[in-house]
């Protein structure tokens, strides 16, 4: 296993140094599944949530998101994030919304953080608009599925 780069020599937690690290393209995708009940589904699918388009506010939640993650996530470095999508796949047969986002930079940190953060915040926003109707919705399987760019090189989930 490698050494954890945000502990220093006596294990204390701390900002890597990136001043040093050259400027690279840098991209991350992250994926994240909502479960909930088919009537559920049909409310998004018709137009017909109480709180209005879920998929455009959970949409706008995950960018917002992916450019705040250094104020979420402690020893994050501020990103000057260049791209952002937020993309929703709903599966009627197993009654589930498929969430992904991308996050895309040109800097010296990878933007891993920002793509899961994005897709977290935008599966909750879709909890939060359509829990009056629903409960017991679940998030699952957030996971990061592939990353480019940096020292590290291309990443590409199992």
């Amino acid at each position: 296993m490698s050494r954890l780069t945000h502990l220093d020599a006596d294990g204390n937690a701390h900002m890597v140094d990136v001043s040093e690290k050259h400027v690279t393209s840098r991209t991350a995708t992250a994926k994240a599944l909502v479960e909930l009940q088919p009537a559920t589904l049909a409310l998004i699918l018709e137009g017909k949530a109480k709180k209005g388009d879920v998929i455009a506010t959970a949409r706008i939640a995950g960018i917002m998101a992916a450019k705040k993650t250094h104020e979420l996530i402690p020893l994050c470095h501020p990103l000057a994030v260049t791209r952002v999508t937020v993309e929703f796949t709903p599966d009627e047969a197993a009654s589930a919304i498929h969430v992904e986002a991308t996050v895309k930079v040109d800097g010296k940190t990878g933007v891993e953080m920002e793509a899961l953060t994005a897709c977290a915040v935008a599966c909750l926003t879709l909890y939060d608009m359509l829990k009056a109707a629903d409960r017991g919705m679940k998030i699952t399987n957030l996971r990061l599925v592939e990353k480019t760019g940096g020292k590290s090189g291309h990443f590409t989930a199992e």
